[in-house]
């Protein structure tokens, strides 16, 4: 048989697989036949066969748009900024997590949380400080910064209040676990630059300072200081925005979010942690004996389904693809289950590639609606075995004092007329 001839029996059969999946699809109601206008929006003077309105003139030139901006069909996807809750100093926003796809976060969508509000900073005068138990106390500019060989590295940053412990837990997936995003990180590892001043012995900690009017100060130990940590001035290939640090922020992989120091000033090498304010009154969790949980550092664990999930609504029976995220400080995740039952049966989900250490990864499952109300929720298993948790069997281990640090399997309903909602609410 010639080469010829079989490839064309290959591209034959790939051609009736492809016609066959496309009959059960369309046998499934996912796709409207062509004739079929009334599941398609907009004005049918723009719907085929017609010649559509934005063919018919040069679109918006180059110029007017310096820097890139989305469609205006997408004005809706931002941040999600409570309403209920006062936005001054100390504020918050959300990534929309059930408007995204793939892993990485746009830099307008990231997660914010402020603890004195954004400060503008010129990166000219800005300066970081290295100094304790170091044989050479240094300051650097960020020209210094930027001369050290570089990394770029995908990382999640997530806020240990995602979400919190007590209702009303919230709506949609944002509204939940909006608190977390991921971006490609470029910047230098923390190791480069202490391995240039030199560690003494009895270096232990390293006390971080933010330059906000809250000087937010938090403690890390020197092993991960060691490790992955980073100082980052670039977020998905651009400098960082100033309400993610600009011009220079810590990253430290896989722990709280607050401990990724924003605007980062000034490094302290230390033998005792600093016991700061959030470290002390905040970010950590009373435990039902009366004791609390401090230095909590790592995420645990977790996952969500974005689609379908909270405010969405699925218009007709048949084909829906499940899809979401999950995550975890301590390293890669392993699986994701799936259970579209309520939890009485699981089943796995296909993970998308790339799957990072301590990145956000999407997870896939094919689901067939019925039409009939159901339960639907994901669990994450991460390299090292741990498999994410119930809310019952958390606070069944923390009670219900604790603030930080819920992990919790989330789960949704979904109601007959397709509707689907908070099924913890």
């Amino acid at each position: 048989m010639s080469e010829q001839t079989t490839d064309k029996r290959v591209r034959e059969a790939s051609r009736r697989h492809f016609l066959q999946a496309g009959a059960a699809l369309a046998g499934g109601s996912v796709m409207a036949g062509i004739g079929d206008t009334n599941v398609l929006a907009g004005s049918e003077s723009n719907l085929p066969p017609s010649v559509p309105e934005w063919m018919k003139a040069p679109g918006d030139p180059m110029g007017s748009q310096p820097y890139g901006t989305p469609s205006v069909h997408e004005k809706g996807v931002i941040k999600n900024i409570s309403k209920t809750l006062p936005q001054y100093i100390s504020a918050s926003g959300r990534s929309p997590l059930q408007e995204l796809d793939g892993i990485i976060t746009p830099n307008g969508l990231f997660y914010e949380r402020h603890h004195g509000g954004v400060p503008t900073i010129d990166p000219a005068e800005h300066r970081l400080i290295l100094h304790g138990l170091v044989d050479r106390p240094l300051i650097f500019t960020m020209e210094d910064i930027r001369r050290f060989p570089s990394q770029s590295r995908i990382h999640f940053i997530e806020c240990s209040g995602n979400p919190v412990y007590t209702k009303p837990y919230g709506k949609t997936a944002s509204d939940l676990v909006g608190l977390v995003s991921c971006a490609e990180w470029t910047g230098v590892p923390l190791k480069t630059v202490l391995n240039e001043a030199g560690l003494q012995a009895g270096a232990k900690w390293i006390v971080a300072e933010g330059a906000d009017a809250a000087a937010l100060t938090r403690s890390i130990p020197i092993e991960k200081c060691l490790d992955d940590a980073m100082l980052v001035y670039s977020q998905n290939g651009e400098r960082l925005r100033p309400q993610q640090g600009y011009p220079l922020r810590l990253l430290v992989p896989g722990f709280e979010g607050n401990m990724n120091v924003k605007w980062l000033r000034r490094l302290k090498v230390t033998a005792e942690p600093a016991y700061s304010r959030e470290e002390t009154s905040k970010y950590t969790d009373p435990m039902p004996d009366s004791t609390s949980r401090e230095f909590t550092f790592y995420m645990e664990a977790k996952s969500i389904i974005t689609r379908p999930s909270g405010g969405q609504k699925l218009t007709t029976k048949g084909f829906h693809e499940i899809t979401g995220i999950a995550w975890s400080g301590h390293g890669k995740i392993k699986g994701v289950e799936v259970s579209v039952d309520d939890g009485k049966n699981w089943q796995e989900a296909t993970l998308q590639e790339p799957v990072l250490t301590r990145a956000l990864t999407r997870f896939r499952f094919p689901w067939h609606w019925d039409g009939a109300p159901a339960v639907i929720q994901s669990r994450a298993i991460d390299e090292t075995g741990y498999m994410q948790p119930t809310l019952a069997e958390l606070v069944a281990v923390r009670g219900v004092n604790s603030f930080y640090h819920n992990n919790a399997i989330w789960p949704w309903r979904i109601d007959a007329d397709g509707e689907v909602s908070n099924a913890q609410a």
